[in-house]
């Protein structure tokens, strides 16, 4: 019989030599097939922010397409020096809504709790990015401590949500602990996990990390893919793994200029999130206010644009929901198209999915 604890290593291993052999330090960009003057301008940029990608996820870069979906998404760009007017270090208000530290209260329901600021891929556009760094502000458990002991005394919190940095991108024992610690207060439903993991490092995802989350709560795991090249064999294993576990699994997409901004790439990406992956398109995201990132926004016009003809073209159960993450820390507001014509009184003139107006008149009892 094979042996689990060697089975176990060797998965971990596998994983961490992803990591190991992919970009960790803006030094290792001398190893990609960049020209001088793009390693030059990566260079500039990753010394402002942290540069990262595993192996497995730079493999999947077309490197003779200078507009490559999956390179833009993290080797850094000298768009990113330019800060635009109105930008902010800290877009949808982290930080106001912090009442301890590595928690976010903005919801009544539901907090945010930052268990790592390390992530296993540094994306270009994270809004998080200026409170990302690689060295010293991971897990442990008297950082934590507060924030546990804010979710205890604060019985309205029903969700707690794992972000950060990545949380699947600490130990399967560290996760065990955190899990664990939630369990014992019990007013949390339900764990969420919001993770880059199964996209860029799928190897990640093991039988020890899906155990380290099984237990009482609920938990939920929302990935983050933007392309339909991001789906692959491995990440579909990945992911396969996450549903046999009993997780329900969502995506959140980030609206991107040069990256998914056209209704077929996102038509695409949302059919194999359902179909291949048994994920649900939960979101996608107007690009936030983060600093030097403008070069990648698009106008929240041609956001409402891409989301009718999705409306258009795709069932309910694959369509995400396309969001303004509002600055102030007022939550994400829907920005979908409205359909509605006209309206008086009882009487709607309602535009449908063809085009066509139609008149609809409400029928209620008193």
């Amino acid at each position: 019989m094979p042996n689990l604890k060697d089975a176990t290593r060797a998965a971990d291993t596998a994983w961490q030599d992803d990591v190991r052999a992919g970009v960790r330090h803006v030094r290792d960009l001398a190893s990609l097939p960049l020209s001088p003057a793009e390693r030059e301008a990566a260079e500039a940029a990753a010394t402002l922010h942290k540069v990262r990608a595993p192996k497995s996820y730079l493999d999947l870069i077309d490197w003779n397409d200078p507009a490559d979906p999956i390179r833009a998404q993290v080797i850094p760009s000298p768009g990113e020096l330019e800060e635009a007017e109105g930008e902010l270090g800290d877009p949808i208000a982290d930080h106001e809504f912090s009442p301890v530290p590595r928690l976010t209260h903005r919801h009544a329901d539901r907090v945010l709790l930052f268990p790592t600021y390390q992530c296993a891929v540094y994306c270009r556009f994270c809004f998080r990015k200026e409170s990302l760094t690689s060295i010293g502000r991971g897990y442990t458990r008297e950082a934590l401590e507060p924030a546990l002991a804010y979710i205890a005394d604060h019985p309205e919190i029903r969700e707690v949500i794992l972000t950060g940095g990545d949380p699947l991108s600490l130990p399967d024992a560290a996760l065990a602990e955190i899990r664990a610690r939630i369990e014992t207060i019990p007013h949390v439903r339900l764990l969420r996990i919001h993770t880059r993991v199964p996209v860029a490092l799928p190897s990640r995802i093991t039988q020890g990390l899906v155990a380290a989350l099984q237990g009482r709560l609920m938990v939920t795991v929302v990935t983050h893919f933007n392309h339909a090249r991001e789906i692959t064999d491995a990440t579909e294993a990945a992911c396969r793994a996450l549903r046999q576990a009993g997780f329900v699994l969502l995506n959140q997409s980030v609206l991107l200029k040069g990256v998914n901004d056209s209704v077929e790439v996102l038509e695409e990406l949302c059919r194999e999130l359902m179909y291949r992956l048994g994920i649900k398109p939960y979101y996608l995201h107007h690009g936030d206010l983060a600093r030097g990132m403008a070069y990648r926004r698009t106008t929240i016009a041609q956001g409402q644009a891409l989301a009718e003809a999705l409306r258009a073209r795709l069932s309910g159960i694959c369509n995400p929901v396309y969001v303004l993450d509002l600055p102030d820390g007022g939550g994400k507001v829907p920005l979908g198209p409205c359909h509605v014509e006209q309206q008086d009184g009882q009487s709607w003139r309602i535009r449908g999915l063809d085009g066509q107006v139609r008149s609809y008149r409400e029928v209620v009892g008193e």
